[in-house]
């Protein structure tokens, strides 16, 4: 079977990964690269090994998150779906059970949040996964920055996250640590509002309820369907 670490090790996905975030780097983009692919693809792992999902959909969510942003090498714009395209022909050239590259490719195809849904397990920890790497390490900032775009303040605002899974109630909270001296809550919510809404569908999805919280007030709770 292909595992996590056989993908790591594959010079191709490591090209696609670093031309992805370079392309992003020029556009003005946060960090998109091996640290951001990391933290998605342990984050994905251990939302699923929580919710008791078997030891190969936990694997194979691993690869979903390490892979998800691999179709920035061409474009921003539907990355997602450029990104599912690349990977499908990859992991088949490296024989994949074709079961399981389905599975990885439907994650990644809708992990962005204008044209994703929270389809499967997968999927959902995935979105779950990658809309919580907020932080002022991803900002992308030189030494020229009169004042950074709304993208870096609220990256660099952000002093500290935590992203966990609760089993009684089943509830998977998303916890910021929000510095006001750099720029607004609401500048937060303007570019992260839709990114929320979309963790709050992906948590029903595996049954838990979605919290949000800003300097440990609660901005947004769902309760999933009975």
């Amino acid at each position: 079977m292909i595992t996590l670490k056989r993908i790591q090790e594959n010079p191709v996905f490591t090209t696609l990964i670093d031309k992805s975030n370079a392309y992003l780097r020029a556009r003005g983009y946060t960090e998109h690269g091996q640290r951001h692919v990391t933290y998605v693809s342990q984050k994905t792992a251990s939302i699923l090994k929580e919710l008791d999902y078997d030891r190969r959909l936990v694997e194979l969510g691993a690869i979903a998150g390490y892979l998800h942003d691999v179709g920035n090498l061409h474009n921003r714009k539907h990355h997602s779906l450029s990104g599912a395209s690349l990977v499908y022909f990859e992991l088949r050239k490296l024989g994949m059970d074709l079961e399981e590259i389905c599975t990885i490719t439907t994650a990644i195809a809708n992990h962005e949040e204008e044209i994703g849904h929270p389809v499967s397990p997968v999927t959902a920890a995935l979105i779950l996964a990658d809309k919580s790497d907020a932080h002022r390490t991803r900002a992308n900032r030189t030494k020229n920055d009169r004042r950074p775009g709304i993208h870096d303040r609220v990256n660099l605002a952000i002093t500290a996250t935590k992203l966990y899974v609760s089993q009684n109630p089943r509830t998977i909270t998303f916890e910021i640590s929000f510095d006001q001296k750099i720029c607004q809550i609401m500048d937060f919510f303007e570019i992260y509002l839709k990114r929320m809404e979309m963790s709050k569908e992906a948590a029903t999805v595996l049954g838990c309820r979605f919290r949000l919280l800003i300097n440990n007030l609660e901005f947004l709770g769902h309760l999933p369907e009975t």
